[in-house]
């Protein structure tokens, strides 16, 4: 578990330093806002398209191969800025280094699954969350240091060490590998209707999308809101902190949480308390306020994770966790590509109180929907 952890963390840095990173440089590069926007996009594009099929073949082949090639994707995806610096080459990185990331966190999540019980395994996925909330701050201080200190070039030069030193981990302490039961049934198209017709699982992905659009609309739409109400950059950054410091606090409080809760519970109570939170925010512009609704938030939502997690695991057919992960992210990535287009269209025509008010009806509904399986637990 602690091998594939670090693993995890350092590809993580690598791509959450070269996110901030590759935006920074296109700007440097003199590209336009929107130029900016796409190469953002690109993170998500690729993998909300391949996810599926990926998921699938991490089902038949299991971790190494998947994980290796995941790595090498996101080294090259940090080398390349360092070598050819241009607008189309950070495109193209940022295609590479969303794609190696997605593979690698389907590949790990799904070995993690397989290699725990219904009894141990939220805490190894709290574990594997704990990670990534340290991997998600230190990497964009790590390349906005590395950048003012030696520049672009020589910060994703910097960058492309972490996966590298992953790649060494990876072989050099032989992770044991799970096993697993091979996937049947039918394929393609005939064999994912399958996950989508049963009704928990399809309610798990329901339940794990509008989750998903609530943390991306924080990040989106707060910050809109912020500057509407004339906060200033450094206000609205320690409100994005707080949430931030709120989920790394309640997945140390998991093991509590999980003795009280199970995972449909704390699903249904998150969408409900999110939904709160969303209805509120934008009646006040009291930065105290602002700040307990932040950490409220990065409370409710930090919490969902390893219970999603867990409950793909839980509920897939034996055989077939890869690819419902898969499924899982292709809407993830696809909240990430069109829901910050939708709700900004709607906050530029009727204002943001209506796109929270909009997205707080939205995530009332899943939580109606989510009680039905938790009574049914």
């Amino acid at each position: 578990m602690l091998p594939l952890m670090a693993v995890m963390v350092l590809v993580h840095l690598a791509f959450t330093g070269g996110r901030v990173a590759l935006s920074l440089y296109a700007i440097a590069l003199h590209a336009p806002t929107i130029v900016v926007g796409l190469q953002v996009s690109l993170l998500s594009v690729l993998p909300m398209l391949l996810s599926v099929r990926l998921g699938r073949w991490i089902d038949r082949v299991g971790m190494k191969r998947p994980a290796r090639i995941a790595i090498a994707t996101t080294a090259v995806g940090t080398a390349l800025p360092a070598l050819w610096p241009s607008v189309p080459v950070l495109c193209a990185a940022s295609m590479l280094l969303g794609s190696g990331f997605m593979l690698l966190h389907m590949t790990v999540y799904n070995e993690v699954g397989h290699s725990t019980n219904d009894q141990t395994r939220v805490r190894a996925f709290t574990l594997l969350a704990l990670a990534f909330s340290t991997s998600t701050v230190m990497g964009p201080v790590i390349a906005g240091i590395a950048i003012d200190g030696i520049g672009h070039r020589w910060t994703f030069a910097l960058l492309v060490l972490f996966p590298l030193l992953a790649l060494a981990v990876l072989v050099a302490l032989r992770i044991r590998v799970a096993p697993r039961q091979a996937p049947g049934g039918a394929s393609g198209a005939g064999r994912l209707m399958d996950l989508l017709q049963a009704p928990r699982m399809r309610a798990v992905f329901i339940i794990s999308g509008l989750l998903s659009m609530g943390w991306d609309m924080f990040t989106f739409m707060v910050p809109v809101q912020g500057a509407r109400i004339g906060l200033s950059a450094s206000t609205i950054g320690l409100i994005m902190g707080c949430f931030g410091v709120a989920t790394f606090v309640v997945r140390l409080a998991m093991p509590v949480l999980q003795r009280h809760m199970n995972e449909w519970q704390t699903l249904t109570w998150s969408l409900g308390i999110t939904a709160a939170v969303y209805l509120l925010f934008p009646l006040t512009t009291s930065v105290p306020l602002l700040l307990a609704l932040a950490f409220v938030n990065g409370l409710s939502l930090g919490a969902t994770q390893p219970m999603v997690m867990s409950l793909v695991h839980l509920v897939a057919p034996p055989g077939r966790s890869g690819e419902a992960l898969g499924v899982r992210s292709t809407i993830m990535n696809a909240s990430q590509v069109f829901l910050p287009i939708l709700f900004g269209g709607l906050g530029s025509a009727a204002g943001m109180g209506p796109a929270f008010w909009t997205l707080a009806a939205v995530l009332s509904g899943g939580t109606a929907y989510a009680r039905r399986f938790s009574r049914a637990d």
